[in-house]
């Protein structure tokens, strides 16, 4: 007979997620009662609500049976990563559903259902957002990976790279925009299978240091953006002006904001370097 964990509940992690739970479930049931939710922002939003709700729902469920023991998985890596990923989807869609679907002047019931939403999803990602700095770890402490400075990056690298791809458009008649391409899609695999070897408690069998290889990857991720932060404006802007009527789907307004990720993610390596060659240092005996 499983036993029942109460601290899943009365912890302040547990009281984080059981109001990331509720939150994200006004945020989805409210947007579902107005029924305007079609295209990809809207169908994105409400993914990222349902999704996050119910696998916070089958965590809370397996913490408080406690039969995380009996999965074949680092139990502590997936909760820090989901947790990290939930944050940067509910973010994302509490910015792009008011943009895209509140008008203003909202001064009708409809609409104040959809800013209730918001508002909502708005906390959600403060709970989660919360729970990410309960979960990381502490310095000096690497027992989880997923949930150290670095891990956590990792999972942010790969998330932004993922937003890269939903963005791309027009840039297979350029061989810059192509090498940019290669970067971005190397870089996440390479990012991505690291999260899931992690998760399944593979990297211990790499027969070498797992911190020196770490280092020497976000050093090529890191040159390899550098490359592609010059050549991306260089090739997506020459001679070319925001047209005047660039709308919601305008392969300039894309292009700009592949700008900007990219920058981001030349941000993010950069910080996953410094703290990766800190982690080889404490590690090192002198």
């Amino acid at each position: 007979m499983a036993t029942v964990n109460h601290r899943a509940l009365t912890s302040w992690v547990g009281i984080a997620r059981l109001l990331a739970i509720v939150l994200s479930c006004l945020a989805f049931s409210l947007v579902a009662s107005t029924g305007d939710f079609g295209g990809s922002y809207g169908t994105w939003c409400m993914f990222t609500w349902c999704f996050c709700f119910s696998v916070t729902l089958l965590v809370l469920l397996v913490e408080l049976l406690e039969l995380y023991p009996m999965l074949p998985l680092s139990w502590d890596d997936f909760t820090s990563a989901f947790s990290m990923l939930a944050a940067l989807m509910v973010f994302t869609s509490s910015v792009v559903f008011p943009a895209t679907f509140i008008n203003s002047p909202c001064n009708t019931s409809y609409c104040a259902r959809q800013a209730v939403a918001t508002t909502a999803s708005c906390l959600c990602f403060l709970a989660y957002a919360v729970e990410v700095g309960l979960t990381r770890a502490k310095p000096g402490d690497i027992s989880s990976f997923l949930s150290t400075v670095p891990g956590l990056l990792k999972v942010f690298e790969a998330y932004v790279a993922c937003l890269i791809f939903s963005l791309l458009d027009e840039y297979g008649k350029e061989p810059g925009l192509m090498w940019c391409v290669a970067v971005y899609s190397i870089c996440f695999i390479f990012t991505f299978l690291i999260i899931i070897f992690t998760i399944g408690r593979c990297l211990t069998y790499i027969p070498c240091s797992l911190e020196k290889v770490l280092v020497g990857y976000n050093f090529l991720a890191l040159i390899m953006y550098i490359t592609a932060t010059v050549i991306w404006p260089l090739y997506s802007f020459r001679g070319r002006g925001r047209p005047q009527n660039c709308g919601r789907s305008c392969s300039w307004d894309r292009h700009l904001g592949v700008t900007f990720l990219t920058i981001f993610n030349l941000i993010a390596y950069l910080v996953d370097l410094v703290y990766s060659t800190r982690m080889v240092f404490i590690r090192t005996p002198p």
